[in-house]
């Protein structure tokens, strides 16, 4: 036995950088998460089957999961994270249509935008809230939210947030969306041009979803100092729906783990993985320790 170990070890010591930063990244929720290779690969819940997560008169919400980018969108393309009523986008740095903002945030070379907003009821068309972008590192977990209650929308990146000061209630009607009306996760399958800007896209996200979970109550206290999660997001009689991607690796169906049955479908590759329990500031010592058990 112990002969396969250390054959084990050559073979990674000669094909793999001794960095564990090459093998996929444990959750901060633990268990496995979704894998996306940013070309065509998504999770959907059809429309014409499940319509909208909330519903009419939404004013109080949460929608929120753990993201790790592992690749930045190409210049004039946002990346989808996640769509439908509420939406959430990452581009990268080069992004023609940012340069004006990027002086008004905490912005570094390589950073991420993050844009998150909402289809807003009463206003007609594809209207949404105005975005509050945020920034995130490429190749580290983040948790993102974005929720809305009274007088307040509030995006959420781990533990910092920014606050809208108008409440959202959220659109029910997207007879008017010039983008699928499914709800995705990573992307549409497909490049899509925004109607009347030329040369802008919105894309696929590249990286690892894990954690989804929608709610009709803002779950976080931002006067706290610290209010990220630190365990498996629970299901409760205010949670609309909830993925913990927690199926053995390869499985392209993700349970609902709320009482609704908002099972979701992996097209084009999209899957789960399943992480080596290694940190990923490991180095190849570690990974010779988990080897050997």
């Amino acid at each position: 036995m112990i002969y396969r170990h250390i054959l084990t070890y050559l073979f990674l010591l000669t094909f793999m950088p001794f960095s564990a930063n090459a093998f996929p990244p444990s959750s901060p929720a633990g268990g496995n998460y979704l894998v996306l290779d940013g070309v065509d690969d998504y999770a959907v819940l059809n429309f014409g089957t499940f319509g909208i997560l909330l519903p009419e008169d939404t004013d109080e919400f949460t929608v929120e999961a753990w993201v790790y980018p592992t690749k930045p969108p190409p210049k004039n393309m946002s990346a989808t994270i996640l769509s439908q009523q509420v939406r959430m986008t990452v581009a990268s740095d080069e992004h023609d249509g940012f340069q004006r903002i990027k002086a008004s945030i905490d912005w570094r070379k390589g950073d991420l935008l993050l844009i998150t907003n909402a289809h807003v009821a009463g206003w007609g068309g594809d209207a949404i809230t105005p975005f509050m972008p945020m920034t995130l590192a490429l190749n580290q977990w983040h948790h993102i939210a974005y929720q809305a209650k009274r007088k307040e929308t509030i995006t959420i990146v781990n533990d910092l947030a920014k606050i809208l000061p108008q409440g959202t209630t959220i659109g029910h009607d997207l007879s008017k969306f010039w983008r699928p009306k499914d709800f995705t996760l990573g992307g549409f399958g497909e490049k899509i041009e925004l109607p009347n800007v030329r040369n802008y896209f919105w894309g696929s996200f590249t990286g690892y979803i894990d954690e989804v979970r929608i709610s009709t109550v803002a779950r976080y206290d931002v006067s706290k100092n610290s209010f990220m999660p630190d365990k498996k997001f629970k299901n409760d009689g205010k949670t609309v729906a909830l993925w913990h991607f927690d199926e053995p690796g390869g499985i392209r169906k993700f349970s609902d783990a709320s009482d609704n049955a908002y099972h979701l479908v992996g097209k084009n590759g999209a899957k789960t993985s399943i992480p080596l329990a290694v940190k990923p500031t490991g180095k190849i010592a570690t990974i010779w320790g988990q080897l050997k058990q």
